[in-house]
């Protein structure tokens, strides 16, 4: 009964999502027609969900019913059309509540941006108030069209590109296995591949996560994969001058389990340090290799999807190096359409797809890129417009401003690139007699396997092949596209429909959604009667998916891709490749493909007439037939790897110049640490300073006690500034220089204690501040003239009751420093940095001091960067490192919580509640911090044999 309610409620919401005609008053309902007389179900149908047709549910429930009694049969479509009713009445009340939340934000946004537009308009020149919006260049960075940038000389780069989720190897791919392995995994192997062929790329890391759970493939746990072209030998490659390109499975999250991407975010931390650890060493490697006396560090880190967006930010900010970013699926694209769907509150999308993680990920990797690499126009004007980060007028001017030297205080938008995807030309079309009229043109022991597979489902296979190539996901529209098919009797006639919907075991065993989507296929295919006329093969290999083009071009045949939306459309240019001329939304990319390849026709994904009729005119037109494959074949150069990599090298290497986090070796032996073996970081912002000041005590004396203080070093990681610290310790008579070092003002400062004199006795206290940590977090700063713009702008941050106004918001000078600006909050202001986005101002906020301090900071400062920091300049590896917090903390306490080192919550009443900080948050701590790590243990105190229980507990004492 149970798999019957799944059952009907997917039908149910994929009527709901078919969006059908309004029912006329010209055509009489077929429910009322059978039924003839007045009931509850008429009343709904008819009334109340106007706009949907109820013609296709009473038939499926007549076929369902065949054998059941009139009585039986009425009460069972009562029963389904009420759940109809409380679905559209659902869909409307989460469409109300969104519309005024909507409503409410909307003029708070559109001010705050018009504010930021304003100013940046106020001194621009006449011309550059009339440079061409249009052109994509000026309007927001860059494009591929014209001419390619200026690049100066490339030889020996190492690139670092991140794709975290699916199953990612080199030879044979699952795609399709699951909804993360699909074209973003091909698209990353390919373009590592593609990037290592290129003149003068020496070597390309893909890293990925390492996965060694039963039911995957052992090649998914292998620590390194060369990928080898599959165009054939390099030539650099056959002289030994390339390294080649190497996928690297980092170990993160727990060892034994495959996770989907909505569960990878509480171990990203972990990722970044393990993907730290391999740069440095690899970087080292190849300086060696090629004979250069200092590392070769990545020309680039790239993220791709929003989880290797955040990791990417990270390891750019702790190496100090650019960043690239591609989005390839948006949160905030996917979190409209779902809103729009109405089935779930925007807190229930937040807990099936942490959709607000995955924002915010974005966001940060607006905040931190130089460059992020769009495939369409559309992408950028239509979705990362989206974006707090990210506003087309505003760069713009931005831009401008840049060109001419003005000074933009802070505020700065990262470079959009357009650069269509490449397709790997391996496997490009042969060239045959597409005219033969031979029963047989090639001997069958000659034909592709996978051939037969999908000829065995044919009664006439000679007939043309219109063939789609898409996961089973509702937005894939392919039920819309067998309904044109099944609907469209000359089209049967001409055509046979192949769905190649990846591959699958048993529809019971496959995901719910995905299990519908084939349920209703199967449903209609049945419905239609298609038997011999429709193609859907449970299994093919990645390597086969070309064979499968090349068999619809050989009957003439059409591809087709009748998505909702489509963010690019690898298949398309995959087809185009192999001779198959298109049918395509015209929703999303397939628009700008179209314009270059000029091989298809474009139809409204939701008018299936529409597609049959597009369908027909292409197949049935042999003349138009021809030159749309032509003219495919003649275009799509312009999509070829070889194109995209030099594009792609050609922005990166007009990236500036950055210091690395690890100088030379004589700068690294005037660093004052030395034999450290382990680390212990006090990092307690939750409790009063009496308390912090017996922490601290206690975990000087338990090392003292276990005679370790030679080999372990103490590090105070906290909000506070180097004056406060020193009146902290001295009058409670402990010794700063008990410290190796403190990282102050939220991690934008590291000071090293020591004594002026011989003698801790005739001597004072000295703080030398680390000016290489200064330039290293530097980016993106703006200084004095931020500083100026943010006193300005917290003016004008007030909070409103009826009709009197307070500003929240006032400088703090006395606790400011040249990284860290200090403002005094009355209130946190909970889209304090949605607000500062807007503005285009990149920088971290920071709630500390119970939220009545605010630390305006780098964006590449925070006290988890600063220990990574001070871990790659002390040579000290990340699990020989714990870090003592408290149940809760400053804004940034989870960055403290995950990670390879060991982290002690100190529990206790002793500890304050920082619950105004913790709400500013957008998305719950759970979905960010694996609390159950085997990396975080809790201390029911912080008592002496608290703290060394908990110490001998992580490993880091001996029992």
């Amino acid at each position: 009964m149970a798999g019957n309610d799944n059952w009907i409620n997917s039908y149910l919401d994929a009527i709901l999502d078919a969006g059908k005609a309004a029912i006329g008053g010209d055509r009489p309902s077929l429910l009322l027609r059978e039924r003839g007389h007045f009931s509850p179900a008429r009343y709904f149908v008819e009334e109340v969900i106007t706009g949907y047709d109820e013609t296709d549910l009473y038939k499926t429930w007549l076929r369902a019913n065949a054998m059941r009694s009139p009585q039986e049969r009425n009460t069972r479509l009562e029963n389904m059309t009420w759940r109809i009713w409380n679905l559209a009445r659902k869909k409307k009340e989460f469409e109300k509540e969104e519309a005024c939340r909507m409503l409410k934000r909307q003029p708070e946004t559109e001010k705050t941006r018009a504010d930021a537009t304003a100013d940046m308009s106020e001194d621009l020149f006449e011309g550059e108030k009339g440079e061409d919006a249009g052109d994509p260049s000026v309007a927001y960075g860059d494009s591929t069209t014209g001419s390619s940038p200026k690049t100066s000389s490339i030889d020996k780069l190492y690139i670092v590109l991140i794709s975290l989720h699916g199953l990612v190897r080199g030879e044979n791919m699952e795609l399709g296995r699951d909804s993360d392995t699909g074209g973003q995994v091909k698209y990353v192997v390919e373009l590592a591949k593609a990037l290592s062929s290129s003149p003068g790329v020496y070597r390309v890391d893909l890293l990925t996560r390492q996965i060694l759970a039963p039911n995957f493939d052992r090649s998914y746990g292998e620590p390194a994969e060369l990928l080898v072209s599959t165009s054939g030998k390099n030539s650099k490659q056959e002289r030994g001058e390339n390294s080649g390109a190497y996928i690297i499975r980092i170990p993160f999250g727990p060892k034994d389990k495959y996770l989907a991407k909505e569960q990878l975010w509480p171990f990203i931390q972990e990722f970044v340090d393990g993907a730290l650890s391999h740069i440095v060493k690899m970087s080292k490697a190849i300086g060696e290799e090629i004979g250069f006396r200092h590392p070769v560090w990545p020309a680039v880190i790239h993220g791709h999807y929003a989880s290797a967006g955040i990791a990417a930010a990270l390891l750019s900010g702790s190496l100090n190096l650019p960043m690239a970013f591609i989005g390839h699926f948006l949160g905030k694209d996917k979190l409209e359409g779902l809103l729009k769907q109405g089935r779930q509150t925007r807190e229930q999308i937040n807990m099936t797809y942490k959709i607000m993680c995955r924002i915010e990920a974005e966001e940060l990797s607006l905040d931190a890129s130089e460059i992020v690499i769009a495939s369409t126009r559309q992408e950028i004007e239509e979705q990362w417009n989206l974006y707090d980060g990210f506003e087309v007028i505003l760069a713009r001017k931005l831009r401008a401003r840049v060109k001419r030297g003005a000074n933009c205080y802070g505020r700065f938008m990262p470079r959009m690139v357009i650069i269509p995807p490449g397709v790997e030309f391996g496997h490009i079309i042969h060239d045959f007699d597409m005219d033969s009229e031979e029963e047989n043109p090639c001997p069958a022991s000659e034909d592709p396997p996978i051939w037969s597979q999908i000829m065995r489902f044919f009664t006439n296979p000679r007939k043309p092949m219109i063939l789609a190539v898409a996961r089973p996901y509702p937005e894939k529209n392919i039920t819309t596209l067998v309904k044109a098919f099944g609907e469209c009797r000359p089209l049967r006639e001409l055509a046979n429909l192949t769905l190649i919907m990846g591959n699958r075991e048993a529809i019971s065993k496959m995901h719910n959604m995905s299990a519908a989507v084939l349920t209703s296929v199967l449903t209609l295919i049945d419905e239609y009667d298609l038997y011999g006329q429709v193609a859907y093969p449970k299994h093919h290999k990645h390597s086969e998916v070309p064979d499968i083009y090349r068999l619809a071009a050989r009957t003439k045949g059409a591809f087709v891709n009748v998505a909702y939306f489509e963010q690019f459309g690898v298949t398309l240019i995959e087809a185009a490749m192999n001779g198959l001329p298109i049918i395509a939304t015209k929703n999303g990319a397939p628009v700008e493909i179209n314009q270059v390849l000029n091989n298809g026709l474009l139809v409204d994904p939701h008018d299936q007439n529409a597609i049959a009729d597009a369908l027909y005119k292409l197949l049935s037109d042999k003349q138009l037939w021809s030159r749309c494959r032509e003219n495919g074949l003649k275009n799509i150069h312009q999509f070829s790897w070889p194109e995209h990599c030099k594009n792609y090298l050609s922005r990166i290497l007009t990236l500036g110049p950055r210091s690395p986090a690890i100088g030379d070796r004589e700068e690294q032996s005037n660093t004052p640490i030395s034999g450290r073996n382990h680390i212990i970081v006090i990092s307690v912002d939750s409790v009063s300073k009496e308390d912090l000041v017996k922490i601290i005590r206690n975990a000087i004396e338990v090392i003292r006690t276990q005679n370790m203080s030679d080999s372990t070093g103490f590090v105070l990681s906290t909000s506070l500034t180097i004056s406060e610290i020193y009146s902290l310790l001295v009058p409670a008579g402990m010794h700063p220089t008990d410290f190796d070092a403190f990282i102050c003002n939220s991690g934008s400062n590291i000071y090293y204690p020591s004594y002026s004199g011989e003698t801790p006795n005739n001597s004072k206290i000295t703080f030398a501040l680390d000016q290489n940590h200064q330039s290293h977090i530097e980016y993106r700063w703006g200084g004095e003239g931020l500083r100026k713009y943010l006193v300005k702008w917290a003016t004008s941050v007030v909070e409103r009751k009826g009709r009197t106004e307070r500003q929240i918001i006032f400088e703090d000078p006395e606790h400011s420093s040249t990284y860290c600006l200090a403002f005094r909050v009355v209130n946190p202001n909970h889209e304090l940095r949605k607000l500062m986005r807007i503005q285009s101002l990149r920088c971290n906020a920071l709630y500390n001091h119970s939220a009545t301090r605010l630390s305006v900071v780098p964006i590449h400062a925070s006290r988890s960067q600063a220990l990574r920091y001070l871990c790659l300049r002390w040579g000290i590896e990340v699990p020989n490192v714990a870090v003592l917090v408290g149940e809760s903390g400053d804004s940034d306490y989870e960055e403290l919580l995950g990670g390879l080192h060991r982290t002690i919550i100190l529990k206790g009443e002793f500890n304050i509640p920082l619950n105004r900080i913790h709400n500013v948050r957008r998305y719950p701590l759970q979905d960010v911090v694996a609390l159950d790590s085997s990396n975080i243990v809790g201390a029911e105190g912080y008592s002496t044999d608290d703290l060394k229980s908990a110490l001998q507990q992580m490993g880091m004492l001996k029992h």
